[in-house]
């Protein structure tokens, strides 16, 4: 596990997203929604949307569910998984970590998102 620097604690208000770009294992560019939730956490998942190929970062933030801007897909940004159509795939979920004021996230393998 290589967790990389994502964002500083305050560069995100509840409810907000932002695009980050972290290095894959194969050096290869991923891009990340980073997501801070209603309550204060921070989430990372895919921002690609499984449905538009389009950019989750970009969507609305609702509590714990981010919206794709393009056809209203909602995703859960804790699990990853769509509880709005027309997405009917999940999007990968990365682990978060905070140390102090530094929000790390983890590319190499993606949580599994449970049934």
């Amino acid at each position: 596990m290589t967790k990389q620097l994502a964002c500083m604690v305050d560069d995100l208000g509840p409810e907000e997203a932002m695009l980050v770009e972290l290095d894959g294992v194969d050096g290869a560019p991923v891009p990340v929604a980073l997501v801070r939730d209603a309550d204060g956490d921070f989430h990372a998942l895919s921002d690609v949307c499984s449905h538009g190929a389009v950019s989750l970062s970009d969507g609305e933030v609702e509590g714990c569910l981010v919206e794709c801007w393009l056809h209203g897909s909602q995703f859960d940004v804790r699990t990853g998984k769509p509880v709005q159509l027309p997405a009917t795939q999940p999007v990968p979920v990365y682990p978060v970590t905070v140390e102090g004021d530094r929000v790390l996230v983890d590319v190499d393998e993606p949580l599994a998102v449970a049934s």
